[in-house]
């Protein structure tokens, strides 16, 4: 039976990032990408569900709660192609992984119409960059190393549809069974609900693969203010081992 994550997110100046690594849609990584000298700050928590799990480690049988700090800036003045980079601080309140905590990413692409007329949104990248490297002997490792690549177009009324693919480190991205299972499809749709309000709107995402990371998500957001905003979404995790987790996150975006 496939779990349920139930994600809560407060975006401030309308961020979409669901792990502060590169921007986001619920889950996946988008074509979006931070404008030039756009610097974006990320506070999430993962808050673990109750279970039975071998995972379960804290005294109430809940798994400790993942904390990611994540910044990341728009580095490219150009319209027409663009790029962000970021940095990411995350405690999983394990000793192993948190002896290690720094996860990197980066973004290049091009927004819609810039190749021509009509033309895709396209984006390529790589987050999740860790810097402990895998080794047998030590047996972990914090170097996931997911790179990916997405196109995008927005057909009028119907949204913005987004397919792509990743792949990651074969050596940490693993099914149940510890078998490697390192790539998959990434797929999205979203939009704008303006028939409600310009402040309303939603997504569906998904990422293939039964490792950590394959999930499908879908969730709304609603804008408070031109900087404020919550997100209200689920992950339905492609690993039916997996208990549900609840996030609460809120980013930040400042003019340099």
């Amino acid at each position: 039976m496939k779990k349920i994550a139930l994600v809560l997110g407060l975006v401030l100046l309308a961020g979409t990032a669901a792990f502060a690594t590169p921007s986001t849609q619920i889950w996946i990584p988008s074509t979006d990408i931070q404008p030039y000298k756009k610097l974006h700050f990320g506070f999430d928590q993962y808050i673990k569900d109750r279970g039975n799990s071998p995972a379960a480690i804290n005294a109430d049988g809940r798994e400790y709660n993942v904390i990611n700090n994540g910044l990341t800036i728009g580095v490219l003045p150009s319209e027409k192609v663009q790029m962000e980079v970021g940095i990411d601080q995350r405690a999983y309140g394990a000793d192993i992984p948190d002896k290690a905590p720094f996860y990197f990413n980066a973004k290049l692409g091009m927004p819609e119409d810039a190749l021509f007329k009509n033309s895709p949104a396209i984006a390529v990248g790589g987050y999740d960059f860790g810097t402990k490297k895998y080794t047998t002997d030590a047996g972990w490792g914090t170097d996931y190393n997911i790179v990916y690549g997405l196109l995008a177009k927005t057909i009028g009324k119907a949204g913005r549809f987004s397919v792509g693919y990743y792949q990651g480190n074969d050596k940490l991205l693993l099914d149940k069974d510890g078998k490697a299972d390192e790539k998959g499809v990434l797929a999205s749709w979203d939009r704008t609900i303006s028939e409600i309000s310009d402040k309303l709107w939603v997504a569906v995402d998904y990422q293939g693969g039964e490792n950590v990371y394959g999930a499908l998500s879908y969730g709304v957001a609603w804008k408070f203010a031109p900087n404020v905003g919550v997100i209200f979404g689920m992950n339905d995790w492609n690993r039916s081992d997996y208990k549900p987790t609840y996030t609460f996150q809120v980013d930040i975006d400042l003019d340099l």
